[in-house]
């Protein structure tokens, strides 16, 4: 390593490789280090390829909805490589009462589809006089205050499926800012989304159409994510694996970075690590920090192969609702998503256990995980008794749980960073947890390396639910 540089970057996953790509992509001449205490790149971000079939030990793709992700693809060229499974065209289900339930992928079909009764339907509607919610109200306290009941196992499917978490901890002002914040300034969401809609349309800023987006991913799974930004890094010279950062401290112009290395000056110093990692370094610089860590969910992924005789149902897969007391928490019907996961004459599909609520349930050898998936998916799938392909895969990181005083923890990081120039953060967990969010909050910051500004301040920003 060299003794100064003008950034560091602590992390090599998404955020940190997003970051050191726009800053050689539009100054090529900055120099920059990315510290890794790992021996790969891509954090939580792992394909895994066995036998032909593919299937992912983290995310499983992205939506195309986001500008700065779709940006990076045209700029790595991705996006020649990238696969779209549109949610217009894939059926996604709820498992209630042991029978998947379809849901439409429109507004108008899911308010004519028979998924609660019309009385529960009018409750919806209700909304528009129900009071504010003070406080830091759960998921599920909030949408049964506002919406009602009924709409409470679609709402954990959906978190379910988005964090493993569970919607009784997760906060609505961490998770939904953006609903929370229509809900105070308009007295109601339907009113405020409908306000938004409509100012939109007089200003004609809107003028695109409605449409929905699609899942991407790549031909041989997101591990090509990473791969393809670091693709470019040279190594022991701009990337450094196996290089662990233990401590940062300020300087009078810049920052002294400490790792297994030795330690080295910067300018700039980029935590683009997992929240909770990222916390324990960040103690060291702040005693008053409000919160040393959060709590993380764990799943474990059974891969399924069988021949082409058995047939999936159409679309994405499912979620189980906690209500539902099943040992998965869905499948995915990857065979369903893109093409060429499997080998030839055969499909595969991915259910997923564990989660906030059952984290006892990964203590289990492999042998019984995968026997005790099969049984909960057997028969509602329709399966023969024994897969052609069965593999047991455990997550490389747990997914933050934005729980209470998360936004607390937001907000001191704002005002940690007002005080300490050339400092970032961006990484797993600070602002969400999608791939687009890494990607996008990791666009900014570059920015403001490059411009020589502030840290960037994301808003509370409107996120469609999907399933």
């Amino acid at each position: 390593m060299n003794d100064s540089y003008q950034t560091i970057i602590i992390g090599g996953g998404l955020s940190g490789l997003v970051v050191a790509h726009k800053l050689k992509l539009h100054n090529p001449g900055h120099r920059f280090a990315i510290l890794e205490k790992g021996e790969r790149t891509g954090g939580v971000i792992a394909t895994h390829s066995d036998q032909g079939y593919i299937s992912e030990r983290g995310p499983h793709g992205f939506l195309d909805n986001c500008e700065e992700s779709r940006q990076i693809l045209t700029e790595t060229g991705l996006h020649l490589e990238s696969v779209k499974a549109p949610l217009i065209d894939f059926v996604r289900y709820v498992r209630l009462n042991n029978k998947l339930n379809l849901i439409p992928q429109t507004p108008g079909k899911i308010l004519l589809a028979p998924l609660i009764p019309w009385q529960a339907k009018l409750r919806v509607l209700a909304e528009l006089w129900q009071p504010f919610l003070e406080g830091e109200p759960t998921v599920a306290k909030w949408v049964d205050h506002r919406f009602g009941p009924a709409l409470l196992p679609y709402l954990d499917a959906v978190y379910t499926g988005t964090y493993a978490g569970d919607f009784d901890r997760l906060t609505v002002d961490s998770v939904m800012p953006g609903l929370r914040a229509l809900e105070k300034k308009y007295g109601s969401v339907l009113r405020g989304l409908l306000v938004s809609l409509m100012d939109k349309r007089k200003s004609g800023a809107d003028k695109t159409p409605l449409k929905m987006p699609a899942m991407t991913s790549f031909a041989k799974g997101m591990q090509r994510l990473p791969e393809k930004l670091a693709e470019h890094l040279a190594a022991e010279h701009e990337l450094f694996l196996n290089t662990t950062v233990t401590g940062v401290h300020p300087l009078q112009n810049g920052w002294l970075v400490e790792s297994s290395r030795g330690h080295c000056r910067s300018k700039n110093v980029v935590f683009a690590v997992p929240v909770n990692s990222a916390l324990q370094l960040l103690a060291k610089l702040d005693p008053n920090i409000p919160e040393t860590s959060i709590p993380s969910s764990w799943i474990a992924t059974v891969v399924f192969g069988f021949k082409e005789s058995v047939k999936l149902p159409p679309g994405f897969g499912f979620l189980a609702p906690e209500k539902e007391q099943r040992f998965t928490l869905g499948a995915l019907f990857t065979s369903n998503m893109f093409p060429g996961r499997a080998p030839a004459g055969h499909i595969v599909f991915e259910t997923l256990i564990g989660g906030r609520r059952h984290p006892e349930r990964l203590e289990l050898n492999d042998g019984t995980l995968a026997s005790m998936a099969f049984e909960d998916v057997r028969e509602i799938l329709d399966l023969p008794r024994q897969p052609a392909y069965t593999k047991v895969l455990h997550t490389v990181g747990g997914i933050p749980q934005l729980e209470r005083n998360y936004p607390r923890l937001l907000a001191w990081r704002e005002k940690f960073l007002d005080a300490r120039r050339g400092l970032h953060i961006c990484g797993f967990g600070w602002d969400g947890i999608g791939l687009n969010d890494m990607m996008k909050h990791a666009t900014r910051v570059s920015e403001s390396i490059l411009n020589d500004t502030g840290t960037p301040r994301p808003g509370a920003e409107l996120k469609g639910i999907y399933f």
